[in-house]
């Protein structure tokens, strides 16, 4: 507040947590729910669950998310070669039309105008 001329910097959000960085991979501690564990234990026994189904569905998610990105690579190299398959198809019948056009304009202009076009120092 003492100089409000000074830029803040606010960080962005992150739009999915990492729940493999805070879930250990391995869960030295197994229990359950079960008669005999005691009243604490249940819900240390809840916290760990929870972190596991959260875990599990993290990696769903992105198995589901690199699968989706596959077929939508595979997708637009199909219509990548498929587009290159048309133009390839119709490539010389463009230009032939093209060259058909261009030798139209060149006879529709004037003979004094062609001698010049064709010949810069003509003047």
């Amino acid at each position: 507040m003492q100089n409000p001329n000074k830029p803040v910097v606010i960080p962005e959000q992150r739009k999915w947590k990492d729940f493999m960085q805070s879930v250990p991979t391995f869960v030295r501690n197994v229990m359950g729910c079960r008669a005999g564990a005691g009243s604490s234990e249940f819900h240390v026994y809840r916290h760990l669950r929870r972190q596991e189904y959260a875990r599990q569905k993290m990696l769903q998610a992105k198995s589901v998310k690199e699968q989706l990105d596959e077929e939508h690579q595979r997708k637009l190299q199909e219509n990548q070669k498929e587009a290159e398959e048309k133009t390839t198809k119709k490539r010389p019948k463009c230009l032939k039309k093209y060259s058909k056009k261009c030798r139209l304009q060149k006879s529709q202009l004037p003979k004094d105008d062609r001698a010049v076009k064709g010949n810069e120092d003509y003047q």
